[in-house]
């Protein structure tokens, strides 16, 4: 592969991963229609972090909440700069390796749980 193919492959892999994680924070703040939605509000989505983080007090659900979209609009965005790219990646990938794990534990790699 040429080093241009190389460039572009990693814009697209930068856009995609962009794109999940703004989605993901829209769908949250009620952006999306209800039939495509997952969460659909914020309070749903509270919920779902406490479901992801048993061990977590209430009292401390809010603030992960908060953190994990905070960071996925933070990365989202920085996704499609030139900034820090290689730290951007690093903080992306463990975002999603934090989440993977949490929702393996939680409720299983096969579950029947919905997200609702």
């Amino acid at each position: 592969m040429k080093l241009s193919e190389i460039k572009i492959a990693e814009w697209f892999l930068r856009i995609a991963l962009s794109a999940g994680f703004l989605s993901a924070s829209a769908d949250r703040f009620g952006m999306w229609p209800k039939e495509v939605s997952a969460w659909g509000n914020w309070q749903n989505f509270v919920n779902y972090t406490k479901i992801l983080t048993p061990a977590a007090p209430d009292s401390l659900v809010p603030f992960l909440a908060y953190t994990a979209t905070g960071l996925e609009i933070a990365l989202g965005i920085l996704l499609l700069t030139n900034f820090k790219t290689n730290w951007v990646a690093k903080a992306s990938s463990t975002l999603l390796l934090l989440f993977a794990l949490s929702m393996t534990f939680s409720t299983s790699i096969k579950t029947d749980q919905c997200i609702l």
